[in-house]
């Protein structure tokens, strides 16, 4: 059955759905969305998804939408590698660390919200960028705490939900010249993960056309 991902390069949760398609060896189609061309308003897109967001996964009569329930259906449905430890401690554990970036940093620096600024409040551009490095630094700062120094990866030895979602967020946090240097482990997990094939043939310069 053929799996189809409606997919932006340069959108983060995207970029999350492909890193888990990669290390649960998924093969997929990508369908590209361009949302600064607005392609997610078009009417035959928000037929199969109201909401007009990317990701999303279709899989024969089975449309799935937002990264993370994507992810979790993904994670139950293809045994290896998990992404979620099946003991509820580790398990709540892993959500808190993953939801800190996917439902605290993200949701406010997404790109419709930084054009609202921009736009609609009539924020400069520096404005609009010291906002987004404000909300990433913060959510960085209890991330570092977090993060076992003694462990490869957020989520422990192999990556997890939480690196998932933490490799696009340090690429968002680049791209509006965040400073890091406040957040060693990170930066490390970061680079380790980058350098895993999964990773980096779902990184955002790989997918980007041409």
């Amino acid at each position: 059955m053929t799996i189809r991902l409606y997919d932006y390069w340069r959108s983060s949760a995207a970029y999350r759905v492909r890193i888990a398609l990669n290390l649960k060896a998924v093969a997929y189609e990508r369908v590209t969305i361009s949302l600064m061309d607005g392609a997610q308003k078009a009417a035959d897109y928000k037929a199969k998804n109201p909401q007009g967001f990317v990701p999303m996964l279709e899989v024969g009569d089975l449309r799935l939408t937002q990264s993370l329930a994507i992810i979790d259906w993904l994670d139950a449905t293809y045994a290896t590698p998990r992404f979620v430890p099946a003991d509820p401690a580790a398990r709540a554990a892993e959500l808190g660390k993953a939801l800190l970036i996917a439902a605290d940093i993200h949701p406010i620096n997404n790109l419709r919200i930084l054009k609202y600024l921009r736009h609609e409040l009539g924020q400069s551009q520096d404005a609009v960028d010291t906002w987004a490095r404000h909300w990433i630094s913060e959510g960085f700062a209890a991330l570092e705490a977090l993060a076992d120094a003694d462990q490869p990866f957020l989520s422990g030895a192999a990556p997890g939900l939480a690196d998932i979602c933490l490799i696009p967020q340090m690429a968002n946090a680049r791209r509006v010249d965040t400073p890091l240097d406040a957040f060693p482990k990170l930066v490390a997990i970061d680079a380790r993960a980058c350098a895993l094939p999964a990773f980096a043939a779902a990184h955002p310069d790989a997918v980007k056309p041409d």
